[in-house]
């Protein structure tokens, strides 16, 4: 059942993204209306480009570059169609003008007017209830890094906890930015971090206020390494108590 949608990225190898992607290839061959429900990043928009490859794309908040488009397209996707600023009107300037639209939105969407368009809706499910898809998005990701970085495919999954909160967004971002810290040298972290405080600081409190970049980070390697804190105070050449006060003082980064 695996595979992946090559124009749009869409994964399947979960028994709830092949669903979808069926109910997506049946409306290919359909000429009518359908909504797409689901979280960001969980391939929406991925899904309506695979039902209508040709059409444009608009935002339902650009609401005037909406309506031009409907004048001229006899298909149409559109993203977000719940923050439309005008829904009914544009429900209205869709039938009249008979435009086929494949519509997305972020969460579960009804109302009289978008019921009365859409003879389909179907919700595409987050990543966190898509496991097999995670597995296949951290490969593909890893390989679309080899290819934009160079390198090689050495990707450390070993303590890898997949950041899903906007799901494929999220990961992809995540797994990027993990690769290229694989082989960082200090000069290139360093460098990271003026980046960061450049235009932060300012105020005579700064060098405390902004410690916990490095404590933190010391502090989190440690544990992890060396597993408790009467070691890690050992390694570091802390007394305890001062080592205790410092996790204490970063707890909510900890």
């Amino acid at each position: 059942m695996e595979q992946v949608v090559v124009a749009t990225n869409f994964v399947t190898a979960s028994e709830a993204s092949y669903q979808a992607l069926k109910t997506a290839t049946l409306l290919k061959t359909l000429n009518v209306s359908a909504l797409i429900m689901g979280e960001v990043g969980v391939g929406k928009k991925c899904l309506a480009s695979f039902i209508l490859p040709d059409a444009s794309i608009v935002d339902a908040l650009n609401f005037d570059e909406l309506l031009v488009s409907l004048e001229c397209c006899s298909e149409l996707i559109i993203t977000n169609i719940e923050n439309s600023p005008n829904l009914q009107r544009l429900i209205q300037t869709i039938k009249e003008k008979q435009v086929r639209i494949v519509a997305t939105s972020k969460a579960t969407f009804s109302n009289e007017f978008i019921d009365d368009l859409f003879s389909v809706k179907f919700d595409i499910p987050s990543l966190v209830n898509r496991k097999e898809d995670v597995e296949l998005l951290i490969k593909l990701f890893e390989t679309e890094a080899v290819t934009l970085f160079g390198g090689e495919l050495k990707f450390d999954v070993v303590n890898f906890t997949p950041d899903l909160s906007q799901n494929a967004k999220s990961l992809k971002r995540q797994v990027m930015v993990n690769y290229l810290h694989q082989d960082i040298q200090d000069k290139e972290l360093m460098q990271i971090i003026e980046n960061y405080l450049h235009d932060k600081i300012g105020s005579q409190s700064d060098y405390r206020k902004y410690l916990y970049l490095y404590e933190v980070p010391l502090i989190k390697a440690g544990l992890d390494r060396f597993g408790s804190q009467l070691q890690l105070s050992d390694k570091l050449g802390l007394n305890r108590n001062t080592l205790r006060k410092k996790i204490a003082d970063n707890k909510k980064y900890l």
